[in-house]
């Protein structure tokens, strides 16, 4: 997982609340297991005037102007402003997968549904809830004649506004470290691999047999 340093990102306003993980990733795309591919499909039934497949060439699929991802102020948006209770539904990994394969680093909404704010941690994504208040604001400043960009300053839980404002916001210490460190979940494992290879080289010893290729296998 790449590391999360400083970023800056243009605003894309998704003024939608209850957004669940089928329509971030419809279901007919779940098919793989692989992290990438998923972005040309994320919010399909949005995005697109027909229905999508796998495989289907998306160059060429009449898109929904009315949809705000195909705003041309918003079409290289890399922060989703979004509202409350974002990713609810079934608990599938492949929502984070897409918003991240799409360019989404960061996301703001009041609130999101815990196993969809957890995966997101665990896919290189910093969700960042907000008070409503504060997300109004944003979404009155995001959809104005020029794209809002914020700088998102992750060691000092900052937001610089292009518009001059800063808002704080509160990041648990774990998952911060594990986003400026790039650790997924078999980083972690693997920032323990001397301990675990010693483990295994006792288990040998003590438990030979339990180990193939050793000559104590059960006849």
């Amino acid at each position: 997982m790449d590391k999360f340093e400083n970023f800056t990102g243009i605003v894309c306003p998704l003024d939608r609340a209850n957004v669940d993980t089928d329509a971030i990733i419809p279901k007919q795309f779940l098919k793989s297991i692989q992290r990438t591919g998923f972005g040309p499909n994320l919010f399909d039934e949005w995005r697109y005037l027909d229905q999508g497949e796998p495989g289907k060439d998306n160059r060429n699929r009449p898109r929904n102007p009315d949809f705000v991802l195909n705003d041309p102020r918003y079409r290289d948006a890399r922060i989703l402003l979004t509202r409350e209770n974002f990713g609810c539904g079934s608990s599938r990994e492949h929502a984070p997968w897409a918003l991240a394969d799409f360019g989404f680093r960061v996301l703001i909404a009041p609130s999101f549904a815990e196993i969809f704010y957890n995966n997101c941690f665990k896919n290189g994504i910093l969700p960042i809830r907000l008070p409503p208040v504060e997300i109004g604001y944003l979404f009155s400043v995001a959809d104005g004649p020029e794209a809002l960009r914020i700088a998102v300053d992750l060691p000092r839980q900052i937001l610089e506004l292009s518009v001059g404002e800063r808002l704080g916001f509160a990041v648990d210490p774990f998952r911060k470290h594990c986003l400026l460190e790039g650790l997924d979940d078999i980083g972690l494992t693997m920032e323990h691999i001397d301990e675990i290879r010693a483990y295994e080289d006792r288990r040998r010893t003590l438990g030979p047999w339990l180990f193939p290729g050793n000559g104590l296998e059960a006849a």
